[in-house]
């Protein structure tokens, strides 16, 4: 720490310029056993998300809305996890977990660019799906390469600038005491609460961009499957209505699990969850899920497999 300006006029304080990390535990044992873990997690979520957006850049059978959302999530959760996971690793070998000023500002407005774009994508891919069901006929032309461009530079433009007002009003604070994070990744809610500032003007902008982001796309979301849910009821045949919903299973599912993870972090009061448990859910949300997106996705889509087959007999030495 430095020496930064004065309090109250008569006596100097020092502004924080690096934080402490607690890391996922304390014991040293258990960090080490639970590297190997944390390192092929990562290491298969960069294969299945770069997997599954080379597949659908190489078939073109794949070159349809759906398929394109889906390549953009798996790059949102590329960029995500890597901007977490790499430094977290690393921290297991430390006995003291130092992140500089900037390096946590930097940290926290990428894993907070790529969540909110997440949320606003998830979105995009809900009406996507309310389209296809509701409009089959009229679905391309609707759902044209320009406007499903413009959906995802919309979301990923939204999530960009709301990042950069969160990070900007929360680390201009005046941080001057505890510098300890208990936490893995630079958390903001935890940030804020070290603060020697007064939080309000930080905290209404959280608000407000949970109300914009996280409750609005998830207001979209709701009404296109209330929409889908309507027209699926409109479907004379059981097998018509089965394939209608199976169209939109996996979404739901990556919804439900994203959606419900991040309420569950960010929702709940203050007392209501230990540190541990809030470390649990945070590995959840920010570990595991961009991992299990294109699982959920390519487990039961049998356009995805037939694809992957037609890859490797145009290229005979993966078939071997």
């Amino acid at each position: 720490m430095v020496p930064s300006r004065s309090m109250g006029g008569d006596r100097n304080v020092t502004s924080v310029t690096t934080f402490v990390l607690l890391g996922i535990s304390d014991e040293k044992e258990l960090q080490l056993s639970l590297f190997p873990v944390f390192l092929v997690i990562y290491l298969v979520t960069l294969f299945w998300n770069l997997g599954l957006i080379i597949l659908i850049r190489m078939d073109s059978h794949l070159h349809t809305p759906m398929y394109f959302f889906l390549s953009v999530l798996s790059s949102i959760d590329i960029c995500y996890t890597t901007s977490i996971s790499p430094r977290m690793l690393s921290d297991f070998f430390k006995d003291k977990k130092v992140i500089s000023f900037i390096a946590c500002a930097t940290q926290y407005f990428v894993a907070s660019w790529m969540g909110q774009a997440e949320c606003c994508l998830l979105a995009a891919m809900a009406y996507d799906r309310y389209v296809a069901i509701g409009n089959p006929l009229q679905y391309s032309t609707i759902m044209a390469p320009g406007l499903c461009w413009k959906m995802a530079a919309g979301a990923i433009g939204s999530g960009f600038l709301c990042a950069l007002v969160e990070t900007v009003t929360c680390f201009e604070m005046f941080y001057c005491g505890a510098n300890v994070i208990q936490n893995f990744f630079c958390n903001i809610t935890e940030i804020m609460s070290l603060s020697c500032s007064n939080p309000f003007i930080s905290q209404m902008i959280l608000f407000l961009v949970a109300i914009f982001v996280e409750f609005g796309s998830l207001i979209i979301i709701l009404l296109s499957y209330g929409f889908i849910a309507a027209s699926i009821l409109k479907i004379s045949s059981i097998k018509g209505s089965a394939k209608a919903f199976n169209t939109c299973a996996s979404h739901l599912a990556v919804v439900t699990l994203f959606f419900g993870t991040v309420f569950a972090v960010y929702m709940h009061p203050s007392s209501g969850h230990s540190t541990k448990q809030n470390k649990f859910l945070s590995v959840f949300y920010v570990i595991i899920i961009p991992m299990l997106n294109p699982l959920i996705y390519c487990l039961r889509n049998k356009e995805i497999k037939e694809a992957l087959r037609r890859v490797m007999k145009r290229t005979p030495h993966l078939s071997q």
